[in-house]
């Protein structure tokens, strides 16, 4: 199954997260499909970029996103952005 799931990025305490489509069996910082976009909770406000053009085909064809980030794909559509919008 694939899942639409975080990955964690950068130095220690400073994280930054990349949105990837992943199997569920693989390790969280481990082999991933496709990369969708990034999360940098560090900055203020909060740095998010995805490519929801790539992240509805993923769910058309069955993905299930992470609660982490079903909450980040929402929160952008309410941004506004446009779906080309590329990562």
């Amino acid at each position: 199954m694939v899942r639409l799931r975080l990955t964690r990025m950068g130095a220690k305490k400073k994280p930054f997260y990349r949105v990837v489509a992943a199997n569920s069996q693989s390790p969280r910082d481990g082999r991933f499909i496709e990369q969708l976009g990034y999360y940098d909770p560090m900055k203020d406000p909060i740095d998010l970029k995805l490519d929801l053009e790539r992240v509805d085909y993923w769910l058309g064809v069955g993905a299930q996103p992470s609660d982490t980030v079903e909450h980040l794909i929402k929160r952008y559509r309410e941004q506004g952005a446009q779906p080309g919008e590329q990562a």
